[in-house]
C-alpha cells in the first residue's frame, strides 16, 4: 500500500504557543485592567505643538469619559521618554502615580454610574524617534529635498502612547475627536477627519490646524503629518453619495502624484463592490504622503510607495498581477473597512486585520482582471507562509510583534472557505454583512467565526480551529486499492473535516474526509485539491 501526502498549507510544523516572556508592562498594556473597565472613552481633544527643531511635542489631552462603575484610579497610558506634568479635573490638580508607560490617576471627585466626566492630561517631551517606520514606529523626524521638515507618526504594534496620552486598549474606540495641531508657519498639518479651519498664531510664527472625525477611532489610526503640503480634491461618486476624497503630497511630487493617484478611485469601485460602502463617508478619504512606506490611518492614509505600482516595484505574490496595481494604496485602504471599521479587540486577533486587508489585494486584482487573475494572486502569495506560530497569538499582553502569517495565510484561509462554500454571490454577500453587521465596533475571532458560519451554512469550528489555533497543517493523504480511492486527512485535530473537489475521468465533484478513511469507486484517479 503507497500513501500520498497533500499539504495544505504549504509544509508542516506545529506550535501552539508564540511568545510568552511577557511582564508585568505587557500585562498593563494589553489587558482591560480595573482602572480601565469601569470608564468608557468618549471624546478626545488633542491640543499640541510639535516642534521640529527640537524633535518636541507640548501640549494636552482632554479625555470626555462615561462611568460605568464607581472608581477612583484611572489609568491612563504615556510612554517614555515623554512625561505628564499635570492632570486636572474641574480645575483641581490630581495625584499620579506610575508604573512603567501605565500611570494612575486618583480622582477626588466622586464618579457617579452614568455621569460624563473629563480630566485633562498636560504632557511634554521628547517622544521616541522611529527606528524602522511603519514596522518599529514613532515620530519620523526628516526634511524634504528643500530641507523644509518633514514629520509623521506610526504606532501600531507599539502603540499610540507613544506620542500621545491616550486610553491605550483596542477594545475601548473613542466616539469622536478633535486635533488641535500647532506647527511652524510654514508647514502644513494633515489629520485625520475634516480640517476644520485654521488658526494663525501670529506672534509666535506658527499654525494650528483643527481636524475632526466624526467616526469611533481606534488609537493607532490617530496621526500627524507635517510638511510643505499641496492638495487637491476629487469627490467620488460612491454607493452612499458623494465621498469627499482628498490627496496630500510633497509639493516637489504634485506633477506625478496626480497622475499616479488615480489608482484611488479603483480601489474604491472594487472595495464599494466586494465589501460594502467606505465606512467613514462623515470623514471623507484622504491619501497622504509620508516620509515611510504607509499605514492604515483612519480617513487619512499614509502614502511612501515612490509612485510606482507593487511593493517599492516588486509583485509580492511573483505572479506578475501584484505590478497591475499600487500596493500600498490597495493593501493600506482595504484597512478602512478591516482594521478601521471593523477593529480586533485584543491584539491576539491581528489576522483579522491583516488577513482580511490581504485577501482584499486578491479582490482587487479579481475585480479588474477576472476571477482566474485574482486566484492566481492569491495562489502566488503562499510563498511567504512560515507555519511557524498558530495566527491567534496569546491574549491579555501586549504583544506588539505578529508573525507574518496572519496575512498571507490569513488571506489564503479566507479563499479557502469561498472555495468550500463555492458561491461567489454568497460569498461577497458574507464579506459586505462583516461589515455591516460589526460597523465601527470592536470585534473578536470567535465573532468573526460565527458570523461567517452562519451566514455560509458551512461548519466552520474545527477549520477554523486547525487552521488559526495551531500551525499543524492538514495533509490529505490517499491511495489507490481495488479500484477505488482511499483518502482521509491526517495531522489533524480531532473532529476536523473539510471537503475536497475530486475529478475522476473528467467529472468533478466534491467528497468529505473526515477522521475515517472513506473511499468512492474510481477507474483512474487524475487529480485531487483542497480549498485552494
Amino acid at each position: 500500500m503507497r500513501w500520498v501526502f497533500l499539504f495544505f498549507l504549504i509544509g508542516f510544523t506545529f506550535h501552539l504557543n508564540g511568545q510568552s516572556n511577557y511582564d508585568r508592562q505587557d500585562s498593563l498594556r494589553g489587558s482591560i485592567t480595573p482602572e480601565r473597565a469601569w470608564w468608557d472613552v468618549s471624546y478626545y481633544h488633542l491640543a499640541i505643538e510639535v516642534i521640529p527643531d527640537s524633535r518636541e511635542i507640548i501640549g494636552s489631552n482632554r479625555v470626555y469619559y462615561k462611568v460605568l462603575e464607581p472608581h477612583d484610579i484611572l489609568q491612563i497610558d504615556l510612554q517614555a521618554p515623554l512625561k505628564i506634568t499635570k492632570v486636572l479635573q474641574d480645575g483641581a490638580a490630581l495625584d499620579i502615580r506610575s508604573e512603567g508607560n501605565a500611570h494612575f490617576i486618583t480622582l477626588t471627585k466622586p464618579q457617579r454610574v452614568g455621569n460624563m466626566e473629563s480630566v485633562q492630561i498636560f504632557y511634554a517631551g521628547k517622544p521616541q524617534t522611529a527606528k524602522r517606520p511603519p514596522w518599529d514606529g514613532g515620530v519620523t523626524w526628516q526634511q524634504d529635498a528643500k530641507g523644509m521638515d518633514f514629520v509623521a507618526t506610526s504606532c501600531q504594534g507599539l502603540g499610540a502612547s507613544v506620542w500621545w496620552p491616550n486610553k491605550d486598549h483596542m477594545y475601548d474606540e473613542v466616539d469622536s475627536m478633535l486635533m488641535s495641531i500647532e506647527v511652524p508657519k510654514a508647514l502644513v498639518d494633515v489629520s485625520n477627519g475634516r480640517l476644520r479651519s485654521i488658526e494663525h498664531n501670529n506672534q509666535k510664527g506658527t499654525k494650528t490646524y483643527h481636524w475632526f472625525v466624526a467616526n469611533p477611532i481606534n488609537n493607532y489610526g490617530v496621526n500627524i503629518n507635517i510638511g510643505d503640503y499641496v492638495s487637491w480634491s476629487a469627490p467620488y461618486a460612491g454607493l452612499n453619495g458623494s465621498l469627499d476624497v482628498t490627496y496630500w503630497v510633497l509639493r516637489e511630487n504634485e506633477v506625478r502624484a496626480k497622475k499616479h493617484f488615480v489608482e484611488v478611485p479603483r480601489m474604491l469601485e472594487a472595495f464599494e463592490f466586494w465589501m460594502g460602502p467606505y465606512p467613514f463617508y462623515e470623514d471623507g478619504f484622504q491619501l497622504v504622503e509620508a516620509p515611510y512606506l504607509g499605514m492604515e490611518h483612519q480617513s487619512s492614509i499614509t502614502y511612501g510607495n515612490q509612485f510606482q505600482n507593487g511593493y517599492l516595484g516588486k509583485d509580492v505574490s511573483g505572479t506578475g498581477w501584484g505590478l497591475k496595481f499600487d500596493f500600498i494604496i490597495v493593501h493600506e485602504s482595504g484597512h478602512e473597512w478591516f482594521a478601521n471599521n471593523v477593529t480586533f479587540k485584543d491584539a491576539a486577533d491581528i489576522w483579522i486585520h491583516e488577513g482580511f486587508t490581504a485577501y482584499s489585494e486578491s479582490l482587487f486584482v479579481e475585480y479588474f482582471y477576472g476571477k482566474a487573475a485574482g486566484q492566481e494572486y492569491c495562489r502566488g502569495t503562499r510563498k511567504s507562509i512560515r507555519n511557524k506560530f498558530p495566527m491567534i497569538g496569546d491574549y491579555d499582553v501586549n504583544s506588539s510583534h505578529h508573525d507574518s502569517d496572519v496575512y498571507s495565510k490569513g488571506a489564503n484561509i479566507l479563499n479557502m472557505v469561498r472555495q468550500i462554500l463555492n458561491d461567489d454571490e454568497q460569498w461577497r454577500q458574507t464579506l459586505r454583512g462583516i461589515g455591516a453587521a460589526f460597523y465601527h465596533q470592536t470585534v473578536t475571532t470567535e465573532q468573526i467565526e460565527i458570523f461567517m458560519a452562519e451566514e455560509t451554512g458551512l461548519e466552520l469550528k474545527s477549520f477554523f480551529d486547525q487552521y488559526l489555533r495551531t500551525s499543524q497543517i492538514p495533509i490529505f493523504e490517499y491511495h489507490t486499492e481495488e479500484n477505488k480511492l482511499i483518502y482521509r486527512w491526517g495531522e489533524t485535530l480531532e473532529g476536523f473535516n473539510m471537503p475536497i473537489d475530486l475529478k475522476i475521468d473528467d467529472e468533478i465533484g466534491q467528497v468529505e474526509a473526515d477522521d475515517f478513511m472513506a473511499s468512492v469507486p474510481t477507474r483512474a484517479p487524475n487529480h485531487s485539491s483542497a480549498g485552494n
